[in-house]
């Protein structure tokens, strides 16, 4: 994807979704979506430093002008960590998830060096599958990594990184 846009339609999605870099302009919008989406948000100087960041990718899909869905993804020196996506409650289960981050996973991959990572609540089952669809495998679990509930996080791995061989949680 250029820095500028490119449409592309969801498997599931009833109406074009256009895919673009996020900018700064846009955080009004993204802290919207995420104040919906979650307990405990982001600051907009978290998702500021983000979208800034040269080694970062942002990506916001947007249907008919408005942010349906943002991801946040930050490059270090072993991985891209998927930090933070969000999906609008209308558009989930449409497959604006699953695009954005076949859009960064075809974008990061030749990377050679670095493999994926993130975090996911073990409640998320629809999370879970959608990333072990995507080729992430559960590589370990963060206790009590959640602030709001103490939830606990699944670490999930793609492509290089630890050892990725553990028998998926959700089927």
């Amino acid at each position: 994807m250029t820095a500028t846009e490119e449409s592309a339609t969801a498997r599931d999605a009833e109406q074009p979704i256009r895919l673009r870099r996020l900018g700064l302009g846009d955080l009004t919008g993204v802290e919207e979506l995420e104040r919906r989406a979650y307990k405990t948000p982001w600051s907009r100087t978290m998702f500021s430093g983000e979208i800034s960041r040269p080694g970062s990718r942002c990506y916001g899909a947007f249907i008919e002008r408005a942010l349906a869905g943002y991801l946040i993804v930050a490059r270090y020196t072993d991985a891209w960590h998927v930090m933070n996506v969000a999906v609008d409650e209308p558009h989930r289960r449409h497959g604006v998830a699953r695009l954005m981050l076949e859009t960064m996973l075809g974008e990061t991959d030749g990377d050679g060096t670095r493999g994926h990572t993130l975090e996911v609540r073990v409640s998320n089952h629809a999370a879970i599958r959608l990333y072990e669809g995507l080729g992430f495998r559960p590589a370990g679990m963060r206790r009590g990594y959640y602030t709001d509930d103490r939830e606990d996080a699944l670490v999930m791995w793609r492509g290089d990184g630890p050892d990725t061989d553990i028998e998926p949680l959700v089927r």
